[in-house]
C-alpha cells in the first residue's frame, strides 16, 4: 500500500502538469466584445485584431454563443452595403447609411445548434465602424457578491468616436486661429471673406484678384483650409484611407488619430499649394499662361471662402453622428460637393471674363485643369458614400 501510495504521488503532479499545458477551450461570449479577428491568410486562421499592429481590413470576425429562439439583438451604424455573415452565411446587406438593431438569433436557420457561431462584419472597399457594433440590450447585474462572467463584464459600453477628444481640440484651435486672424489682419481678411461679393463684381474680389498670391495671411488660411479638411476626411470620410496608393506611401495606424489628421493636413496643403505648379505646366502646353496667375488667385479665394462651412460640419457630426449618422453623412457630402463644384463655376466665370470659353483650346484647357480633377476628387470623397 506505500509503495502504491508513492506511486501515485509521484504521477499526480505529472498529469497536473500535462492538464497544466492544454490548450482551454474559448469562454462562450453572451453578447458583442470589444476583441475582433481578421483572417491571417499565409497561416490560415483567425487572429486577434491590434488596431497598431494589424492594418485595417474589410472583415472582421467574432465568435459568439447564439441560442435560436433567445435574443441576442446588437446594434451598430452601417454604411451602404455593409454585410453580416453568420457561419460564412449571408444574412443581412444594408442598403441605405442608417444605424441598425439586429437580432442575430432571428437570422440563424431554425435547425441550427446552440452554440458558437462565427458573426462575421464585412465592408467592399472600406473599414466597417466597429466602434458603432454594440449590444442593444443592456447587461444585466448580478446579485450582491456575485462575480460576473468574464463574456458580460467584457461587453462594450455604446460610446462616441474614439478621437472625438482631438477633433474638438483641433476645432477650437482653428476657431480661435481665424478671430486672431481677422482682428489682425481686417483688411485682407474682408478681402476673401465678403459674402457679398462672392458672385458680383465688387471691388474687393479685383483687388483681390491683383495682389500677390502667396502672402503670410494665405498662407496660414491654406493651413486652416487644409486642417478643417482634413478632420472632415478622419471623421467622417474615413475611407480615403483604404486607397492603395496613400497607403503604400503613408501607411499610418487607424487609431492614430492625430497623426491621420496632421498627416491628411499636408496632404491638402501640398495639393492646394502644388496646384500652380500643376497650371504652370499645362498653360504652357496649351499656350495660355497669361490665364495662369488670375486662374490660381480665383481657386485660393473660392476654396478658402467655401473653406468656413466645414468646421460647421464638423460642429454637426460631433453632435449629431451617434443619433443620425446619415444625415451627418448626407450634409458632409453636399457641402463637399459644393465647395468643389464651386471652386469650378466660379474659377471658369472669371476665365470667361478674360477670354471666352467658347473657344474649344481654352475649354480643353479648362477641362484639364479643373474638370478633371473635381470628376476625381468627387469619385474619392463623395461618390464612394
Amino acid at each position: 500500500m506505500c509503495l502504491l501510495w508513492l506511486c501515485g504521488l509521484r504521477l499526480v503532479p505529472a498529469t497536473a502538469q500535462a492538464a497544466e499545458y492544454r490548450p482551454l477551450p474559448p469562454a462562450p461570449r453572451a453578447g458583442l466584445t470589444a476583441d475582433w479577428l481578421i483572417f491571417d491568410e499565409p497561416r490560415n486562421r483567425l487572429v486577434l485584431y491590434l488596431p497598431d499592429y494589424h492594418r485595417p481590413a474589410y472583415a472582421y470576425y467574432q465568435w459568439l454563443t447564439i441560442r435560436p429562439g433567445k435574443g441576442l439583438p446588437v446594434r451598430f451604424t452601417a454604411r451602404e452595403k455593409l454585410s453580416l455573415f453568420l457561419d460564412n452565411r449571408l444574412v443581412f446587406t444594408a442598403r441605405v447609411p442608417a444605424s441598425y438593431t439586429v437580432d442575430l438569433s432571428s437570422l440563424l436557420p431554425a435547425d441550427s445548434p446552440a452554440g458558437p457561431h462565427l458573426l462575421c462584419v464585412w465592408q467592399p472597399d472600406a473599414t466597417p465602424d466597429l466602434a458603432s457594433f454594440s449590444n442593444a440590450v443592456p447587461v444585466v447585474a448580478a446579485k450582491p457578491g456575485a462575480a460576473l462572467p468574464a463574456s458580460l463584464a467584457a461587453q462594450p459600453r455604446p460610446r462616441g468616436h474614439q478621437g472625438q477628444n482631438v477633433f474638438v481640440g483641433f476645432l477650437l484651435l482653428i476657431g480661435l486661429c481665424y478671430g486672431g486672424l481677422r482682428a489682425t489682419y481686417q483688411p485682407g481678411f474682408t478681402r476673401i471673406y465678403q459674402l457679398e461679393g462672392l458672385w458680383g463684381k465688387g471691388a474687393a474680389e479685383q483687388d483681390f484678384l491683383i495682389k500677390p498670391t502667396l502672402t503670410w495671411l494665405n498662407l496660414v488660411l491654406v493651413l486652416l483650409f487644409s486642417l478643417s479638411f482634413a478632420l472632415l476626411l478622419v471623421a467622417i470620410h474615413t475611407n480615403i484611407q483604404s486607397i492603395v496608393i496613400l497607403r503604400r506611401l503613408f501607411d499610418v495606424a487607424e487609431s492614430a488619430i492625430m497623426v491621420r489628421v496632421l498627416l491628411y493636413t499636408l496632404l491638402v496643403a501640398g495639393f492646394v499649394l502644388g496646384k500652380y505648379l500643376f497650371l504652370e505646366l499645362l498653360g504652357y502646353i496649351f499656350d495660355v499662361t497669361e490665364l495662369v496667375t488670375i486662374q490660381y488667385r480665383e481657386f485660393i479665394r473660392t476654396i478658402l471662402f467655401m473653406g468656413l462651412f466645414l468646421p460647421v460640419v464638423m460642429l454637426l457630426y460631433l453632435g449629431l453622428n451617434q443619433r443620425l449618422p446619415e444625415t451627418v453623412l448626407w450634409v458632409s457630402n453636399g457641402v463637399v460637393s459644393l465647395l468643389l463644384v464651386g471652386t469650378l463655376l466660379r474659377v471658369a466665370r472669371t476665365l470667361h471674363r478674360k477670354t471666352s470659353l467658347l473657344n474649344l483650346h481654352l475649354f480643353s484647357y479648362l477641362c484639364a485643369t479643373e474638370v478633371i480633377p473635381l470628376i476625381i476628387l468627387l469619385k474619392l470623397i463623395v461618390f464612394t458614400y
